[in-house]
């Protein structure tokens, strides 16, 4: 049987080019497209909340309206799209279109409703809710009619007004009298610091504190009781020393910085507490002497008990070792205790020699193991 071959291969039909189109079917054909332009136009004017795009917003940024939904029911938990009963649109949208990339929502406008507990607002007159003073509040906070930027403000204004500093400054008075001027302790220039005269009672200028820091530098509560040693009723006395008070820079909550000027302390310590520089060198090196005094005795009484313990353990490591044996394979003996003779041999018991007269005319007698020696009284 003869096996088939394979067919030959065809020669492929020969790729001839289309002819072009009439002018009569070009015609047709354009007719046609913007037949199709117009009806989607008229299409979109119909329908402007649509979600179709036209076939030219290629590369163009989508409307907001054909990503945001407008009919929102009211039984939408949906909080972007919320909405006031009033029917009008919601304020915490953002103001700005720069400032829209960034957040969401302008919390700014928002009110902060303490997560449905009492507050300050709610009951002014709550003795828990304030700090000692009936009706005082325990902390400043931002009125709810009032926005961040205004509130901020405000802000800005009470503290150049408790610095006096900025528009709020006192005026130079230079077309008053020159004797009722108040001038600088040093220049006598008419340009002090305000705040300075009525903390510190202290007229100067700005210049003039820098230029002599060592009357006019401020020190704190902890270098005028470790430098000037003194006390805290001292330094809280505004009448005796006046102090200036800054928030905490280490932390907003601690306390405030207590600020004094360095030439009012030196002046309270050395000419009415100690009497002189020398008098309050020579109290620091006895403080320090007494301060070392004490840490060497209460290292000498750590020293003394670590001593006992050891002397304790010590015993306790023999009365173990003499309980175990001496390691030399003999019996181990029983445990001593204090008291005890010394082998292991159980307890002493003395064996009083005869009595004798010594050379103080006392009557004693001795141990002839131990040599103990007791008085003895005869009648």
């Amino acid at each position: 049987m003869e096996r088939s071959g394979t067919p030959p291969r065809r020669s492929p039909p020969s790729q001839r080019q289309p002819s072009p189109p009439t002018p009569e079917a070009t015609r047709r054909l354009e007719e046609s497209r913007l037949r199709a332009k117009a009806l989607q136009r008229d299409a979109e004017k119909q329908q402007p909340s649509s979600d179709i795009q036209p076939a030219n917003a290629a590369g163009k940024k989508r409307p907001y309206t054909s990503i945001s939904r407008t009919d929102v029911p009211a039984t939408s938990r949906d909080a972007r799209a919320a909405q006031s009963k009033d029917g009008a649109s919601d304020s915490l949208r953002p103001i700005s279109k720069k400032f829209s990339k960034y957040v969401d929502y302008n919390f700014s406008a928002m009110t902060d409703t303490k997560g449905g507990f009492l507050s300050m607002e709610d009951d002014p007159w709550n003795k828990s809710m304030s700090t000692g003073e009936a009706g005082k509040p325990a902390g400043e906070q931002k009125p709810a009619h009032m926005t961040q930027a205004e509130w901020e403000r405000m802000q800005l204004i009470k503290k150049l007004q408790r610095s006096k500093s900025g528009p709020y400054a006192p005026p130079l008075s230079i077309l008053t009298d020159e004797k009722a001027q108040t001038r600088c302790r040093e220049c006598q220039s008419i340009d002090i610091d305000f705040l300075w005269e009525e903390v510190f009672g202290c007229a100067v200028c700005n210049a003039c504190k820098q230029k002599y820091p060592e009357k006019y530098s401020l020190l704190t509560k902890t270098e005028c009781k470790e430098d000037y040693l003194l006390t805290d009723p001292e330094l809280k006395d505004p009448e005796l020393l006046p102090h200036l008070s800054k928030p905490n820079p280490h932390k907003s909550h601690w306390h405030d910085m207590m600020l004094f000027l360095r030439y009012q302390v030196e002046d309270y310590a050395f000419n009415h507490k100690w009497g002189s520089p020398e008098a309050l060198d020579a109290e620091f090196e006895r403080r320090e002497a007494d301060k070392k005094r004490r840490k060497e005795a209460k290292f000498k009484e750590k020293l003394l008990d670590l001593k006992r313990k050891t002397r304790t353990e010590a015993f306790r490591r023999n009365n173990a070792r003499a309980a175990a044996g001496d390691g030399d394979g003999s019996a181990p003996g029983r445990a001593t205790k204090f008291g005890d003779a010394i082998g292991g041999n159980g307890k002493h018991v003395h064996e009083w020699g005869r009595t004798v007269e010594n050379a103080d005319g006392v009557t004693v007698k001795t141990c002839l193991t131990c040599n103990m020696e007791v008085e003895e009284l005869e009648l």
